[in-house]
C-alpha cells in the first residue's frame, strides 16, 4: 500500500476511534430514547439503528444481514481505490477526503459486527411482530444480544432546528407538523456525509485525483 496514504488512514482511525468511544458511552450509560438537551436546537437522543444511515430501515434481519455485508465489501473498495489513487498521484486532500468516508463506513461496520456480541441488550428482530423490539434499562457488557452482523448502531446526535405547522400552501406537507432536522445520527454518519461533500468539491479540479482516477 502506498506511503502517502499514512495520514489518511491515520486520521480515519482517529475518527473511528472518536465515534466508538462516544458511542460505547451513550450504549452503557443512557437508556433507549432517553434524551438530554444540549441547546434549544441540539440533544443528545439515545436511539438504536438497525438499518442505514440517519435511522433509515431496510428488511428485517435479511435485508441488516445484506447491509453489513455491503458496508464490508465497500470498505474493501474504497481502501482498494484509495491505493489505486495514492499511486497515481492524487493529492492529500483527495485521500483523507476518502479516509473520512471511509471512518464513516467503518464505524457503523463495527457497530453491527460486534455490538450484538459484546453487549447484554439491543434491538432484536422479531419474526412474529415483523418489527424490531425495544428493550428497558441501560446496556452493559455481558453475553450479547445478537450474532455478528445483527448488533444495531447507536445514534445519538439530533438537530431540531426548527418545529411547527407547515404553511398551508407547502406542497404534500402542507398543514401538517414538521421538524427539521429530524433524523438522528452519529459521527460516523457525519463523516460519509462531510466526506463525500468533500470529494465533490475537489472533483472540481480534476488535478487532485492524480494519473489513475
Amino acid at each position: 500500500m502506498s506511503t502517502s496514504l499514512k495520514k489518511p488512514l491515520l486520521f480515519a482511525a482517529l475518527l473511528v476511534f472518536l465515534d466508538q468511544v462516544f458511542k460505547i458511552w451513550i450504549k452503557t450509560t443512557f437508556t433507549l430514547g432517553e434524551s438530554v438537551d444540549i441547546t434549544s436546537w441540539f440533544q443528545i437522543h439515545f436511539t438504536e439503528n438497525p438499518g442505514m444511515a440517519f435511522g433509515m430501515e431496510w428488511g428485517g434481519e435479511g435485508g441488516k444481514y445484506a447491509l453489513s455485508s455491503f458496508r464490508i465489501l465497500a470498505i474493501g473498495g474504497i481502501l482498494w481505490y484509495m491505493n489505486h489513487l495514492a499511486k497515481g498521484g492524487a493529492t492529500l486532500f483527495v485521500l483523507t477526503a476518502f479516509g473520512v468516508v471511509l471512518a464513516g463506513a467503518l464505524g457503523n461496520v463495527v457497530d453491527s459486527l460486534f455490538y450484538g456480541l459484546l453487549f447484554d441488550r439491543g434491538l432484536t428482530y422479531s419474526a412474529e411482530y415483523s418489527d424490531w423490539l425495544i428493550y428497558s434499562g441501560v446496556a452493559q457488557w455481558g453475553t450479547g444480544y445478537a450474532p455478528p452482523l445483527l448488533g444495531n448502531v447507536v445514534d445519538m446526535l439530533y438537530f431540531p432546528l426548527w418545529e411547527g405547522i407547515l404553511p398551508e400552501w407547502v406542497p404534500f406537507w402542507g398543514g401538517d407538523y414538521f421538524i427539521f432536522f429530524r433524523p438522528i445520527f452519529n459521527l460516523a454518519d457525519a463523516c460519509v456525509t462531510v466526506g463525500v461533500v468533500l470529494l465533490y468539491w475537489s472533483s472540481r479540479d480534476p488535478s487532485n485525483w492524480g494519473q489513475n482516477r
